[in-house]
Order: structure tokens, then C-alpha cells, then sequence
């Protein structure tokens, strides 16, 4: 047959009729690839000149990069028959500076062949023997790129010279040299190559029925690999011709004809032996971004939103997509074009149920994720103000990306909140790439997309610790005191200097007690949460966490809770603390369920779409935060084991005291007290009253408390002593009341 397709250039594969017959493959690969076999009998003696004779196209040359000096090399090989590759070829580098293209002789493949070439005596590898002075420092380390990529055009994949185009293309676009590379066309179909680069090497395989090429591409030089990513996919993820489509049935191998690509970036080698210095957690590439993302290749999608650095640290924001906890099938449902037949599937319908997640590493460390977002912000932000009877005032520290301040101007009763971050460049690259996070535009009290222009938000860029210390270094600053700070900065056990003063410094946590009213709370993440074999934080890795506590305590905080969020997009559960000024906070800590839904129905602002402004905090999840950890306990009666021991409780409770509070607190929280926060004294309607429980349904009605009492005085429930039946006789009253 004399056939080519159009859309590739004609591949020099020859298969034998008696050694390979068409009807073994399936009539999709004869469609695509019967032009490329020849189905005429020959004897062994024709093939051979068949072979001889047929005109091998020219693969493409390497170039030396101008301006790039390359030294020296030798270049040796040795070949041995290959009865499963239809042809192979050699190419070397050209150090002319003509840069002609020199015929590459075929190989003879009927025997073993060993040649030694110096590169001063090849007619293609000519260079001045001069001293090669090489500026960098190569350690016994790289970077190691493996790339798997799907859905691609087949002949593409069966095309040795579009395939070493694309190689070469890449390789001058990194600027790494290629001195030699050498390819393989196999029978029936496929292409491997391996090229040897003066940093390392690269090489690929191809499954063209199949759709598929793997690639990996190792250097040993300090230019960073990653950003050539997007190269590697424009110039290798080659979609399928609309010829390949048809005779597919628009599907290839039962698959949407949709390029894929996952990749995975690795560091090899050593480098703390050999770089004096070197700290692989100053490294992103060798740190949390580097192992939780960067290396892994088990994520469908992988894709850098930006890589950039600002004044003050590295900032990274990546769409990922990894299976069980994402679909890449639905979320190619999700964002088909409008044309297509899966346009009334559920998936196109709710997009926003199917997007990747959206994760934000700052110096390598991971801050926040699109998927934890709202359980993070809103666990860190919401217990503490919701138990302040009337923040008015608030002050945040750190906070970058918005969310922090997004759900603090939820609260109706804020007249302003001043936040301050060092960082000016990551919130702008977070109004950009980070909208979700500081998005105000649905609350109905804003006129503005993102909560950074606010009317009630005061943004400064400096650093915190110098502002408040100059503020409130003293008492005496009483107009601009708060009545809730919180502190959204770098966990108390990452390994930056700056760190160790936010936690540590006695100073700046002295000025967060002044700038606190009587009243004030003071929040703070404490990092990732201990487990029950953790030794005291005052010994482990989280000293700076035991060291804040104990300032706190030491300063005049009069109750700390420590609570925990399992569901904030970390790799364990989040820990936080809320501390009070004043004791008494602890009885609006203690609110029931329902109170809490009250508190939430009268105090968060609504939404112009209706949707609920609180997508994760609600009454239930504030009974899962009053009482600590069951590890908080742990480690402190590893640390002070006489607290735990004694009978008498209230005569050793410390101020801090996880040990006190999951045992007794909550069953000695004299609700009978609660003076500052009692339900008959509000001024709430029937209706409301009956709105809240109908639309909470989180109502304990085993425990009688002042909701319920208030409740059942107006009657509006049943007698919430009947137990586990008072739920029939509320649903029946709720009905008839509504």
C-alpha cells in the first residue's frame, strides 16, 4: 500500500505480511495505521532491500544554545540485533557553527557494533579543546520529572520525527543541551528514544493504539524543572486528528478523546552532605509542597495557578484534583461545552460540587485549601465571637488570603476590623487567585466583591508584632483597644525564624492582653493536633504552643479552651484556643445547641441569595468544640500528672486545664447563673423562636435549658421530659404553631 495520512508525516515502518497480518489488529488500528503496513509478500532477501532502499527521513539535530559553552565528551555504543525494532538512529549534536545537518548513516543491525568517539574526532561532534569552566556546582543531586500523559493522537505517537521534534523543542526551550540522542521505531507500532543531556538525560515510550507516552526527563543542575511542565504537555499532549476521533467512534480505547497528564517532580541525591548549610525545610521543593503535592502522582489533575516570590516568602497555589476525594471523569461532566450530550447530567448542572481544590503553600507549608476552607475559618473565627457577647472591634493578625476577615464581618454587631499582614503582594495575588476566600459580595449589608475594600475593613501592611507593641505597650491606650484579636499566622512549629517571636516573645503577647478590653477574647491556631502517644508539648516539637499557654495564663487570661476541626483540609486535626479576659465567658462558651442557633440566627447577616451565610459552623459543631481534645488531656497529665490525680478538682484547676474541663466543667457550668446570656430576656418572637428550632432540628430535648423552658412556657413544645418522645410531639406542635 501506498498510503500516508495527511496529518503526520510517513512513518519508515515496515511489517513483514508473513510475520505480522493485518487481521490481528482490530479495525480501528487498521484504519489508523493500515497505511502504514505493507501488506505485499516478500521474501526475507526483499525485505531486507526493502529496508536498505527506504528513504529515512532526516530526524532533527540538536544545536548548541548560543552563548552556552559545552565541554567535552566521549561518546560510546555498542548494538546489538533487535528482531522488535523496525529502525533505529543516532544523532548527535552539532558544534559547527555552520550548523549543517550531517547524513545519519542506518545501522546495521545484523551484528554487534562497538565504537569509542572523542569528541574532537567525530565529523558531528566538533569542539575547541578548551578548558570548560562550568559556574555552578553540580552536587550528587537533581531533579527527576516523570510525566504520563493520555488520550493522544496515535500517529503522533508512532512518528519518530515528530516525536524528536517535540524532544528537541523542549530541550532548547529549558535550555539544557542534548548531546546525542537515539530512537527506536518497534513493530508493530511505537517509538522509544533516549537522549543524553549534558545535565542528565531524557527518554520516552509510546503506546500509539493506546493512546499513551511516558516520559521522564532527570538533570542534575539547579535550574528548576518544574515551569517546563506546561511545555512538556503543549508539546507532547498532541490531541487526537478528527480522522482519529471518527475512526474511534470519537472515543479512544472507550475514553473521551481528551488529553490527560499527570506528573510528579522529585528531588534524588543528597544535598545535606554535600552543600554546607543546607536545610531541606528552607527548600519547598524538599518540604510540605514538595512531598504533599509536588511528588506524588496520584492526582488526576495537577495544575500551577502561580509559583512567585514575594518579599517576604514563597507563595504557590496549585489546582489538584486526587482520587477518592475528586472525580476527574465528573469534573470533565461538570465543565463540558455546551454542545455536547452530557449537558442535563447532574455534574453540569452543580459545577461548584465538582471543581478541584484549590491549595495555597506559603514558604513550602500549607495554609489553606478551597475544600477546608470553610471549616478552618469558620472553627477558628466564629466559637470565640459568637461566646463574646458584642464584639465590636477586632483586630487579625496575619490572614492573608481574606477568609479570616470574610467571617468576621459576618457578625452584624462589627463597626471594624483592622487586620495586619507584612505581606502587601499575597493579598493581591489573593484578590486574583483566591477569590472564594475574600468574597463579601453576597452579604446583604456589602456593596463590594472583595471583603479587602470593605468599608469596615482597615487593612495595614507592616508588621503586627511592631504595631501592637508601639499601640500597647502599656494600659493605657483604651480608645483603640479590641474586644477580640486573632491571630491567623504560621503555625507555632514552623521551622521560621519569625515564628519563634509570634509565640514566644512575652512582649507582643503583653500588648494582645492590653489591647484587649476586660471583656476581650484573644484566638490563636496552635498548629496541627497532638495524639495520645505525643509527649508534653514542652518537650516535643511544639514547644512554642505549650510557651504561648503558659504566657496567656501567666498574663491574667481567666479561662482557655483549647478545641480541635478534623475536616480543615490538613493532614491531621487543627487545634485552636480561645482565651477570655474574663471569667465569666465561660457559661456563653457552655450554651447549648440551641442557644448557639439563636445566637447565630440574630447575629450573622443574611445573604442576597439565600443561601446559608455559615456553611459549616452551627450549634452542633459548637458542643464538639467546648470540650478539648481527649489528646489535649493526655499530654497535659503527662506534664503535671498530679492535677489528674487528686479528688478535689477545683482546689488545683489551673486556668488552662483540658483535665478539668472534659470532666467536670460542662456538668458544673450552672446554667441556673447564666445572667449574661439568659433567653427570657430576649426579644425574640414566637416565630422566630419556632424558626430557628424548626430550621436547626438540633434541639436536645433531653436536657432542659432555657431555649427549651422558654419554649415550652409560650407553648410552643411539649414537655420536654418525656424523653425520646418529645421529638413526635414537637414535629405535631411545630406544625400546627408554623
Amino acid at each position: 500500500m501506498d498510503l500516508e495520512p495527511a496529518s503526520s508525516p510517513k512513518s519508515p515502518l515496515v511489517v513483514k505480511k508473513s510475520a505480522l497480518s493485518v487481521s490481528t489488529f482490530n479495525e480501528s488500528f487498521e484504519v489508523l495505521f493500515g497505511a502504514y503496513i505493507d501488506e505485499t509478500p516478500h521474501s526475507d532477501q526483499e525485505d531486507a532491500e526493502i529496508e536498505a532502499n527506504e528513504p529515512t527521513p532526516a530526524l532533527p539535530v540538536p544545536q548548541v544554545i548560543s552563548g552556552k559553552t559545552v565541554p567535552l565528551t566521549r561518546y560510546t555504543w555498542e548494538e546489538f540485533p533487535a528482531p522488535g525494532s523496525a529502525e533505529g538512529n543516532t544523532v548527535h549534536i552539532d558544534r559547527s557553527t555552520s550548523g549543517n545537518v550531517a547524513t545519519q548513516p542506518k545501522h546495521d543491525n545484523t551484528k554487534p557494533m562497538i565504537s569509542f568517539v572523542t569528541a574532537n574526532s567525530s565529523s558531528n561532534d566538533v569542539a575547541e579543546e578548551t578548558a570548560f569552566e562550568d559556574e555552578e556546582v553540580h552536587l550528587p543531586s537533581g531533579q527527576h520529572l516523570l510525566i504520563d500523559i493520555r488520550h493522544v493522537s496515535p500517529s503522533f505517537l508512532n512518528s519518530q520525527h515528530a516525536l524528536a521534534t517535540a524532544m528537541i523543542t523542549l530541550i532548547n526551550e529549558s535550555e539544557l543541551t542534548l548531546l546525542s540522542y537515539h530512537c527506536h521505531s518497534l513493530v508493530p507500532v511505537g517509538v522509544s528514544c533516549a537522549g543524553v543531556l549534558l545535565e542528565s538525560h531524557i527518554a520516552f515510550h509510546t503506546w500509539p493504539t493506546e493512546g499513551v507516552i511516558t516520559l521522564d526527563l532527570f538533570t542534575c543542575g539547579a535550574k528548576p524543572l518544574i515551569p517546563i511542565v506546561g511545555s512538556i504537555e503543549r508539546l507532547f499532549a498532541v490531541p487526537p486528528t478528527l480522522e482519529e476521533r471518527l475512526a474511534y467512534g470519537g472515543k479512544l480505547n472507550g475514553n473521551p478523546l481528551e488529553t490527560s497528564m499527570v506528573w510528579s517532580h522529585k528531588l534524588r541525591g543528597f544535598r545535606e552532605e554535600f552543600s554546607e548549610g543546607y536545610d531541606s525545610m528552607d527548600n519547598p521543593l524538599d518540604y510540605g509542597l514538595g512531598h504533599e503535592v509536588l511528588n506524588r502522582l496520584t492526582f488526576d489533575l495537577k495544575d500551577e495557578v502561580v509559583s512567585t516570590a514575594t518579599k517576604f516568602q514563597h507563595v504557590d497555589i496549585f489546582d489538584v484534583m486526587e482520587v477518592p476525594f475528586r472525580s476527574y471523569a465528573f469534573y470533565q461532566k461538570s465543565i463540558a461545552r455546551a454542545d455536547d450530550e452530557i449537558t442535563d447530567s447532574y455534574e453540569y448542572c452543580h459545577p461548584e460540587l465538582f471543581k478541584p481544590d484549590r491549595v495555597l503553600y506559603l514558604g513550602g507549608v500549607l495554609q489553606s485549601s478551597f475544600l477546608g476552607d470553610a471549616p478552618y475559618h469558620e472553627a477558628l473565627v466564629h466559637p470565640v465571637m459568637i461566646a463574646h457577647h458584642n464584639p465590636r472591634r477586632v483586630a487579625i493578625i496575619g490572614g492573608g488570603e481574606g477568609a479570616t476577615l470574610r467571617e468576621v464581618l459576618k457578625h452584624n454587631t462589627v463597626e471594624e476590623v483592622v487586620m495586619i499582614d507584612i505581606d502587601e503582594e499575597l493579598i493581591s495575588l489573593a484578590k486574583e487567585h483566591l477569590k472564594e476566600w475574600n468574597d463579601c459580595s453576597d452579604l446583604i449589608d456589602s456593596n463590594v466583591q472583595s471583603c479587602f475594600d470593605h468599608p469596615k475593613a482597615s487593612i495595614y501592611f507592616c508588621d503586627a508584632m511592631k504595631w501592637f507593641i508601639d499601640r500597647f505597650n502599656d494600659k493605657s491606650n483604651d480608645e483603640m483597644k479590641f474586644d477580640v484579636i486573632i491571630m491567623d499566622a504560621l503555625d507555632p512549629n514552623d521551622a521560621v525564624d519569625i515564628v519563634d517571636e509570634l509565640y514566644t516573645n512575652t512582649t507582643f503577647l503583653q500588648s494582645l492582653y492590653n489591647g484587649l478590653h476586660d471583656d476581650g477574647a484573644f484566638i490563636v491556631q496552635l498548629g496541627e493536633a497532638p495524639r495520645l502517644k505525643s509527649p508534653p508539648d514542652e518537650y516535643g516539637s511544639f514547644q512554642n504552643r505549650a510557651r504561648v499557654i503558659h504566657t496567656l495564663e501567666s498574663l491574667g487570661m481567666e479561662t482557655m479552651h483549647p478545641y480541635a476541626e478534623g475536616h480543615s483540609g490538613f493532614f491531621a486535626p487543627w487545634t485552636y484556643l480561645g482565651a477570655f479576659r474574663d471569667g465569666s465567658m465561660r457559661s456563653t462558651w457552655y450554651r447549648n445547641p440551641t442557644e448557639v442557633d439563636l445566637q447565630i440566627e440574630q447575629r450573622i447577616f443574611k445573604t442576597k441569595s439565600g443561601s446559608n451565610p455559615l456553611r459549616y459552623f452551627d450549634g452542633t459543631s459548637m458542643q464538639n468544640y467546648q470540650i478539648p481534645p481527649k489528646s489535649f488531656e493526655a499530654i497535659q497529665c503527662l506534664i503535671r500528672p498530679v492535677e489528674c490525680s487528686v479528688s478535689n478538682t477545683e482546689s488545683t484547676r489551673r486556668v488552662y486545664s483540658p483535665f478539668y474541663e472534659r470532666r467536670f466543667s460542662y456538668a458544673k457550668s450552672d446554667r441556673s447563673k447564666q445572667a449574661s446570656y439568659n433567653l427570657d430576656d430576649v426579644n425574640t418572637s414566637d416565630e422566630e423562636l419556632m424558626k430557628i428550632t424548626d430550621r436547626s432540628g438540633k434541639m436536645d430535648f433531653r436536657r432542659k435549658s432555657y431555649s427549651s423552658s422558654l419554649l415550652f412556657s409560650r407553648g410552643l413544645i411539649g414537655d420536654v421530659s418525656n424523653g425520646p418522645n418529645t421529638k413526635a410531639v414537637v414535629t405535631r406542635k411545630v406544625t400546627t404553631s408554623v
